[in-house]
Parts: C-alpha cells; sequence; structure tokens
C-alpha cells in the first residue's frame, strides 16, 4: 500500500473555477471533476439510467362478460349498454331525435373578389 500524504498545508486548483482551495477540502464530481465542496453539483436524476419493464399486454384472471346470459358479445349495440349517455354529439338534451332536431345553427359566409392588375 502507498504512503501518502495527509495535504493539511497542500492548495489544490478547482477543475470548475480554475481557484486554489485546500487540498482536504476537495471532492471527486461524478464526471471525474475535482472541484471545491462549495462548487459541487450532483449527477441529475435524468442522467441515471433506469431501466424499464415492458407495459402489460393482458389481464393475468380475465373471465368473459356472463351478465347477459351469453359469454361473448355479438355485436356492440351501444344503445342498450347501462350508463351510456344519450346525446346527439355535444348538444344537450335527453333524447337526441326529439329535442335536439330542433335546435340546429345556420352559418353563411359572404362573398370574395379578387383583382389582380
Amino acid at each position: 500500500m502507498a504512503n501518502f500524504a495527509k495535504g493539511s498545508r497542500s492548495l489544490a486548483i478547482s477543475d470548475r473555477s480554475g481557484m486554489q482551495f485546500p487540498y482536504n477540502e476537495m471532492v471527486k464530481e461524478w464526471n471525474g471533476s475535482i472541484v471545491h465542496f462549495s462548487e459541487f453539483e450532483a449527477k441529475h436524476p435524468q442522467l441515471e439510467i433506469r431501466s424499464r419493464g415492458g407495459d402489460p399486454q393482458g389481464l393475468q384472471r380475465a373471465r368473459p362478460d356472463t351478465s347477459r346470459g351469453t359469454g361473448i358479445i355479438a355485436s356492440l349495440d351501444l344503445q342498450y349498454w347501462p350508463g351510456q349517455f344519450l346525446s346527439n354529439g355535444m348538444q344537450p338534451g335527453t333524447s337526441p331525435d326529439v329535442e335536439n332536431a330542433k335546435r340546429q345553427a345556420g352559418i353563411s359566409t359572404g362573398e370574395i373578389t379578387i383583382v389582380i392588375t
């Protein structure tokens, strides 16, 4: 084992600022720079590489819907599903055929004449 001096009277130059500091107050950063403890910057958490697992693909204990009597839904008839919002787009009302048929918006545009000389 090597026998090094304590460095109690030694000075060191900071890699960041180029200033002299006592050797005992110097620390090494994550990128290898030797800096004074007042200039020390920790490694940013976004630089840490974390491996993430893949997205889950399916349910572990999946079961078919048996509330309708059969386990297979032949067609997606959304009109009879419980808790469905019955509205025609963003128009308010309870019945899309009766109340919302009366509500209409009319928009007209003017004419544009372009003359090139």
